[in-house]
């Protein structure tokens, strides 16, 4: 066979991850089929060393405008492709003799984002994304949440909808930080106190507003039993900036002392500070998946999370789920998971055990299968 695989969102942190993945392991298990990447050139480097049957194909157009939505159409036809996997929803194949499998990773734009999109734009936009899902030949859901969500929003056969759960990447894979990588650490960042570690976008529907405000509430509860006093909530993501509403929520709760935020972590450094964290908090509204836990557990750091969406399906029961959009419930999951050792204890092993459940070679075995059947499917029509 002969496979496109569009690339160009590597620049994106979390889409870069399952591409960076999907693409590696791709390479260790398949030596016999043939890949073509698609994508600017500057990203090439991201994706290591790969096998002889993986061309990469440079785009000259910049990302995300018309023409390179043209040219990946005439690339994509000149060299003759079976099939093409576009690892989002973004771009859909037009003009092309070959079918086409999607990704999909949450339906954050039309479920969550509805109410902020202007109406006409989000109706074309919703209609176009409709069409590409009726058209592709299976859709890759990267949970059961997920795949029960494109089913039910955009009318689709659930026998269409594969579900190929995401995994961890490979930096995560490593063992734990030694005592001198974490003594690194500590001195870069100033850290010498405990605390409470929360990674993602700082967005509406990660609701770190509320981790902030359950933050204050533990803080007061764990001061009546003077326990940890120095305790504080590091937050990395996105600059905080962009996001005054964060900056507000943390003044109002007093705690300009006790929160801090990092803003952009390399991956390589991440994986240290699970391992330092007493705590790993994620109470996000939606998710399609959610690694940050999964991420988390296999370093064996204790998990609050929420029990919306994907995220009891990832963190089965490896974890205190809390209603995302109680304060004090989320407090006091957290006030148990620092005092009680027992319970710590059993969330550490468990969420070692569950991370281990989510695996690439699996879930890219599915996928090339997957190729195989609908490759096979088009020759006989």
């Amino acid at each position: 066979m002969r496979i496109a695989l569009d690339i160009r969102r590597l620049y994106e942190f979390g889409l870069a991850t399952y591409i960076r993945n999907v693409v590696r392991t791709l390479g260790r298990l398949d030596q016999t089929n043939e890949y073509f990447l698609l994508g600017a050139a500057a990203r090439f480097e991201q994706l290591g060393p790969l096998p002889e049957n993986f061309h990469l194909l440079p785009l000259q157009n910049p990302e995300g405008t018309f023409a390179t939505y043209i040219e990946m159409q005439r690339v994509v036809n000149a060299h003759n492709v079976d099939l093409i996997h576009v690892p989002n929803t973004s771009w859909r194949p037009l003009v092309t003799r070959a079918p086409y499998v999607i990704t999909v990773h949450d339906l954050l734009e039309y479920m969550y984002r509805a109410r902020t999109n202007n109406g006409m734009r989000r109706a074309i936009h919703t209609y176009m994304t409709k069409r590409m899902m009726h058209r592709a030949a299976r859709i890759f859901a990267v949970s059961r949440f997920t795949k029960r969500d494109v089913a039910r929003y955009f009318d689709i056969n659930p026998d269409k909808i594969e579900v190929v759960y995401n995994a961890l990447d490979e930096s995560f894979q490593r063992g734990h930080a030694t005592p001198e990588e974490q003594a690194t650490v500590r001195g870069r960042y100033q850290i010498d106190s405990p605390f409470l570690l929360y990674t993602g976008r700082i967005s509406p529907h990660k609701n770190v507003a509320r981790i902030i405000e359950s933050f204050s509430a533990l803080k007061a509860s764990l001061a009546k039993d003077a326990l940890y006093p120095d305790l504080k909530l590091i937050i990395i993501g996105d600059e905080v900036s962009k996001n005054p509403d964060i900056r507000r929520a943390v003044v109002r709760s007093g705690m300009q002392h006790d929160v801090r935020f990092l803003g952009y972590v390399p991956i390589e450094v991440l994986r240290i500070f699970f391992d330092m964290a007493k705590v790993f908090v994620f109470p996000s509204l939606y998710e399609g998946f959610g690694l940050p836990p999964l991420e988390a557990m296999a370093h064996g750091t204790p998990v609050v999370a929420s029990n919306a969406a994907a995220l009891p399906e990832v963190v089965g029961n490896a974890a205190l789920l809390v209603n995302p959009e109680n304060v004090f419930e989320i407090s006091r999951a957290l006030h148990r998971m620092l005092t009680d050792q027992p319970l710590r204890d059993r969330m550490k092993a468990a969420g070692i055990e569950q991370a281990k459940r989510f695996s690439w070679e699996t879930s890219v075995r599915r996928m090339i299968a997957v190729y195989e059947e609908v490759v096979a499917e088009h020759k006989r029509r």
